[in-house]
């Protein structure tokens, strides 16, 4: 492939070509609540198992939490700055908060069917109950209320509110119980204000769910108390003990309430001297950024007295208040799907699967990793296989004399990291070892700097970030001395050096000891390290400055072929697709009769089926036991298909304002095992769903050849391992007919209901 790498200008330009008509794309806050509805379908879908329901469920509520305090506080700041501005699909701030408020109020109404209607009496029939008071047996009584008063009555803070005492600053996403008292003793004849308002805060450091005696409760019910399960609420213990923190009060009314606040983070880099300790201070004061979501638990009783306090207190408007028919917060169902209790419970959770041996190792004694990556570039699929030939990568390094300096970038690592125990050791061994590890990672940022603090400790160099940017490329590179001189080994891959998320990721990696990658991947560590501006690259496309124009000269060319009679396609997986002029890119190239196949698991602004605009182009979103992560890029090329992998979505913020790397993939190996991937997700049937051309998805499913490509791709890397005695582990591959949900269910919710997954770790800033 030719490439121009300083076309910054012809970029531009094209980014500012006018298209008639907004109908063109979908709005980028719709989408996301496109797609987290896709998880709500999971969680309300009786074919996944009744324990990984509970667990989509929860991934809903912290998506959506993430996405109300950093996506919808970003609109709200529009609006209060009077910007009236559109987006892509034509909208202002203040009209998509209004179409957002509709969305939002219906979701929740759908997770809580879900939850009331559809979980809890299936959890029921498996013995596990999530009590509340009415249901409780004598026993339960009795230690619920002991467990109160001896460890809940001491931690608890009754704070109250009158002239002298201001309604208190309460954290982020907080859970309270708000009282309205009056004195047993009280007089009418004494005047004064007879009620009095209360806030008790729930506290965190205490376990939300609390497991209870059963045995009597099982008796009563002719349940087998070996297999009955059951739970109460923090939250709902404290409200009906409250009166015991108010002594010679009498409770009037309570009210479960919630809040969210802002938590979006903006730093002024060109300002700041010192970005650790800027991004502390900052990290601090998005705790008690301004509330911009109210939720009340409705189930109980309704205080409206109180609500209308509370909304006094937070100055919120009405569009923003939830009444919640159950618990606040489900996000407790994602400890309670883990529990170890309930690990007998087999059929109620995905197969077991136990990551394989790298196919491209299997058999290989790891104790020498470079002399294998040396024979030959060496692909990781994740999590179908191993973690541990990354780990492995860094740990020999740390200990190998031969190696003189470790390189590496760093953006969500896990909070007991061995990469960082293996840098820390590398240093003490008197290897050379640069880290740029990424402060800015939205809400990874304290547990960063912790780690940034730690190796600066053992006399690391490290980077904190470069100003403007985020650095989200994912690069290792290891310099080593060897007989025949100096050798860079190389890892390129698609997701963080994360070991935890590596289980439940699927995500690809490269290594490698070629030497064009181990001079790029130079010339990038001097770049991010010093002032050297490389005049381009070998091998690695690098945004901010060369992969706009990359991925422009690649769709230019498949436009190219197109028109000469050349075979011409484009297949793109990524997690999303919101930038403008990549869109109208693809928009020249459907009309051109590029054919483009796009697996796009989160946010997707192209909308497809318009006719001489995106007829010629399907999207699909796969939504499964694993979280889609990888980001592949396939070009025809005139039946000679180039290949590439990388950290960057097809997103304004990855092509303009990261730090990223996307690299080809040149060995014929390794290819194949791309195509098999990309192949398998184009014809998976189910796990996919397929935009429509409204913007709305369609669940897909065929009962004559199904193909579930995250079970295959198991089935698979059990195959290459050779560790035959782990076929039990695979997955079923199975024709899964989805029963009809209720059709109110279908009716609040999402026109066909069609959506996909995402992390606790969060789409918004992945």
């Amino acid at each position: 492939m030719t490439r121009y790498l300083d076309k910054q200008e012809k970029v531009e330009k094209e980014k500012d070509i006018i298209y008639p008509g907004h109908e063109r794309f979908i709005n980028r806050e719709i989408s996301w609540l496109d797609f987290n509805e896709r998880i709500l379908y999971e969680a309300s879908d009786p074919m996944t198992p009744l324990l990984e329901r509970l667990s989509f469920l929860s991934i809903t509520q912290t998506n959506q939490d993430e996405f109300v305090s950093v996506r919808v506080a970003g609109l709200k700041e529009q609006v209060k700055n009077d910007d009236y501005s559109r987006d892509i699909a034509g909208m202002t701030a203040h009209e998509q908060l209004k179409a957002l408020s509709k969305r939002m109020h219906n979701f929740v109404k759908g997770q809580y069917k879900t939850y009331n209607k559809h979980l809890i009496p299936s959890l029921e029939d498996e013995n596990i109950f999530i009590q509340n008071f009415k249901n409780l047996a004598t026993e339960q009584r009795e230690f619920v209320y002991k467990f109160f008063k001896n460890k809940l009555y001491p931690i608890l803070t009754p704070m109250a509110v009158d002239q002298g005492r201001p309604f208190p600053l309460l954290p982020n996403e907080s859970q309270n119980i708000a009282v309205l008292l009056e004195t047993e003793d009280y007089n009418e004849e004494d005047g004064g204000e007879q009620v009095q308002f209360a806030t008790v805060q729930v506290p965190v450091g205490i376990s939300r769910l609390l497991k209870l005696p059963n045995k009597q409760f099982a008796e009563e019910r002719g349940l087998d108390a070996r297999e009955t399960h059951c739970y109460i609420l923090l939250e709902d213990i404290i409200y009906h003990y409250i009166d015991e923190l108010f002594s010679g009060y009498k409770i009037l009314a309570k009210l479960n309430y919630r809040i969210i606040r802002n938590a979006d983070m903006s730093i002024d880099e060109a300002e700041t001297s010192d970005l650790l300790e800027e991004i502390q201070k900052k990290l601090y004061q998005r705790q008690w950024g301004e509330v911009i979501r109210l939720e009340i638990r409705s189930d109980f009783d309704i205080s409206l007295r109180i609500l209308a306090m509370l909304q006094d207190f937070m100055e919120i408007k009405q569009d923003d208040i939830y009444q919640i028919p159950g618990p606040l917060d489900l996000a407790f169902l994602g400890k309670l799907s883990r529990s170890p209790e309930l690990d007998y419970k087999s059929h109620l959770h995905y197969p077991p699967y136990k990551p394989q041996k790298a196919a491209m190792l299997a058999g290989d004694d790891l104790s020498d990793i470079f002399s294998k990556i040396r024979e030959k570039d060496v692909f990781l699929s994740l999590p179908y296989e191993k973690f541990d030939p990354v780990l492995e990568f860094v740990k020999q390094a740390a200990r190998d004399p031969k190696v003189l300096a470790i390189k590496q970038t760093l953006y969500r690592v896990s909070s007991n990291s061995p990469i960082i125990h293996y840098l820390e050791e590398a240093v003490k061994n008197g290897k050379q070892v640069l880290v740029l590890l990424e402060l800015k990672a939205r809400f990874d940022e304290g547990n960063n700097i912790e780690w940034a603090k730690k190796l600066e400790r053992a006399g690391a160099h490290v980077i904190y970030g470069l100003v403007g940017l985020k650095t989200h490329s994912k690069i290792t590179m290891v310099v080593r001395e060897e007989e025949d001189g100096i050798r860079r080994y190389v890892h390129l891959g698609t997701g963080n050096y994360n070991d935890s998320t590596a289980k439940i990721y699927t995500d690809t990696g490269l290594f490698t000891a070629a030497d064009a990658y181990g001079s790029d991947a130079t010339e990038f560590f001097n770049m991010i390290s010093g002032y050297s501006e490389p005049n381009g690259f070998k091998k690695l496309l690098v945004a901010p400055r060369y992969l706009r124009s990359s991925f422009y000269d690649l769709i230019d060319r498949e436009i190219i072929n197109a028109k000469t009679g050349k075979t011409a396609w484009i297949i793109a997986k990524m997690n999303s697709l919101v930038d403008e002029g990549i869109i109208k890119k693809l928009h020249e190239a459907n009309a051109a009769g590029v054919k483009i196949q796009l697996i796009v698991r989160g946010i997707c602004c192209l909308k497809t089926g318009i006719p001489g605009v995106s007829d010629n182009i399907q999207v699909k979103s796969i939504v499964g036991k694993y979280l889609e992560h990888s980001r592949i890029y396939v070009f025809a090329n005139a039946d000679d298909p180039e290949y590439f992998m990388g950290s960057a979505d097809w997103m304004d913020r990855n092509l303009d304002r990261r730090v990223e790397i996307i690299f080809p993939v040149e060995a014929e190996a390794v290819k194949d095992r791309v195509k098999e991937i990309i192949d398998l997700q184009l014809n998976d049937t189910e796990r996919s769903f397929i935009m429509q051309a409204d913007g709305s998805y369609e669940k897909f499913r065929s009962k004559d050849n199904p193909v579930d490509s995250q079970a295959v791709q198991q089935v698979l890397a059990i195959e290459r391992s050779g560790e035959s005695e782990n076929d039990k582990l695979i997955e079923p591959l199975k024709v899964a007919e989805n029963p009809d949900l209720d059709a109110d269910l279908q009716e609040y919710s999402y026109s066909s209901f069609a959506e996909e997954f995402k992390s606790e770790i969060g789409e918004i800033d992945d």
